[in-house]
């Protein structure tokens, strides 16, 4: 990259390719100090308490300085990817706050299982195993990925190099044949 093309970016991309390419410290703090009030002002306009917005504002930074190597200022400004975790981690928050108590969890907490229901568990657990072996290799380990690795689709794209269209294709089809699979176990 020429000087002539560095002078274009904004202060706050200088930060972010700094923490991205060289671990900076001083322009994580540069860029925490820059975005972590905006960030927590938007939130607390979006409903959320001081504590509530303190921990997301927490949790998106820590996701920035780990996930930046992710960053590149050719496809978004950096404001606009520090705002879409932002915005991914409200979502979260709010669904996890909205999420109904399984009823497993209502039970008491010293309440152990019984001999039948940890038999069960790893029934379908041995029954889940040999299904995914059952899957293509691309279609498995894109449903590893995402679902145990928890990785979303587009940090699968970006780090197999495959289209997000084809990271998707092989998860729904990975996923309807697993339905397919268990789908007899389930009668049994």
């Amino acid at each position: 990259m020429s000087n002539r093309e560095a002078k274009t970016y904004t202060e706050q991309t200088t930060w972010m390719l700094a923490v991205r390419d060289a671990r900076d410290k001083t322009a994580f703090a540069a860029l925490f100090d820059h975005y972590a009030p905006r960030i927590k002002g938007l939130l607390m306009r979006k409903g959320c308490g001081h504590g509530q917005a303190d921990e997301i504002v927490q949790d998106v930074m820590l996701t920035i300085w780990r996930k930046a190597a992710m960053f590149d200022p050719e496809r978004a400004q950096v404001s606009a990817w520090i705002y879409q975790i932002a915005r991914n981690r409200h979502i979260d928050v709010i669904r996890k706050e909205n999420r109904p108590i399984p009823e497993e969890l209502g039970e008491a907490p010293d309440a152990e299982p019984d001999a039948t229901q940890i038999l069960g568990m790893e029934q379908e657990s041995l029954h889940l195993r040999e299904a995914l072996s059952r899957l293509k290799p691309a279609q498995r380990e894109m449903i590893e990925a995402a679902y145990l690795g928890e990785m979303s689709h587009r940090e699968l794209s970006e780090k197999t190099g495959l289209p997000l269209g084809t990271i998707k294709s092989r998860i729904r089809l990975g996923l309807e044949k697993l339905r397919h699979e268990l789908k007899g176990i389930r009668q049994e």
